[in-house]
Parts: C-alpha cells; structure tokens; sequence
C-alpha cells in the first residue's frame, strides 16, 4: 500500500502512534476523531500492510550502564550479494550492533554500536569486527554527544508531498 493510498485518519494514526505508542486505542480514536472499533480494525489494517512494524520502549541507554555509543564504518572486500547478506547476518548476532546499514560509496556499512565501557567496544572491535570473514577495513568514531535522536518520519513533509502529488 503506497503512503498515497492512506487516508488522512490513516496517516493522523500512524503520526499519533510515532508520538505515543502506549495510547489506547480510545484515546487514539478520540485525538483523530473516529469511533474505537473502526480505529482499532485501521490499525490492525496498518500494522498487517507493514506501515507500523512494532511498537517499543524507548530505553536510556547510559541509565543502563552503556556509556560508549560509536559508530563504525565497514568496508568489506567483497560486495558481491552472497557476502553482503552474510556480513548483515553476522551483525545480527552481535549484541553490541544495535543498527546495521548499507551504504554507496566508500563504505560498505555503517554501523551504530553501544557498549558499556570503551574496553568492551574495543574488545569487540579487534576480537570478532576486524576478524570477521570478508572485512577489510574498520573506521571508528566515537559519539561525544547527541543532540537529535527522532525514529520515524516527519508527518509534515508526508502531508507536504501528498499535497503535491495531488
């Protein structure tokens, strides 16, 4: 289903959940102005058509003991499919790698790690990263701050391009 194919309740529900996936789903039927079980069926519509993926707790990592965030840049030396699909699948299985994205240009991958102290990330750098079949380089930098951190999408540029398109 293309974004142009959900209606504006579609898209004020998705928007809401993205701001506040606890809501139930009567106070979601009430801030987008439609009945509780019609709402409930659009939302189940949305998440079987993959528009939500999920819902989760936004967790703070160093309240957790995870001091260390770095973002790691891979390159491998093969990026035939095969090798591409099996660095993805090993990234899967490290805890440390919370995202994993492939990239065009000079790096192959871009990953974003946290870990609870600088001796652990570099324990997993040099033990299974470095060492993993087909990499053939690793670029670190280490986070010293953030100052943005917004998952989803920005609605008002959704509403923007609709308007366009129409």
């Amino acid at each position: 289903m293309a974004i142009s194919k959900l209606d504006d309740i579609d898209r004020k529900i998705l928007a809401e959940l993205q701001a506040d996936g606890r809501m139930t789903n009567v106070e979601l039927a009430r801030r987008v102005g439609i009945s509780a079980p019609p709402c409930l069926r659009r939302v189940r519509t949305l998440e079987d058509s993959g528009f939500i993926r999920g819902y989760h707790a936004e967790v703070e990592a160093r309240a957790l003991g995870f001091e260390v965030q770095v973002f790691a840049m891979v390159g491998l030396q093969s990026q035939a499919e095969a090798d591409l699909s099996a660095f993805e699948a090993r990234c899967e299985n490290w805890p440390l790698v919370r995202e994993c994205h492939m990239l065009n240009g000079e790096v192959d991958f871009i990953l974003k790690c946290v870990a609870p102290d600088l001796s652990s990330f570099q324990s997993f750098l040099t033990e299974e990263l470095t060492s993993a079949e087909n990499v053939a380089s690793v670029k670190t930098s280490l986070v010293i701050r953030g100052s943005k951190d917004e998952p989803g999408v920005p609605f008002d540029v959704v509403e923007e391009r609709l308007q366009q398109i129409s």
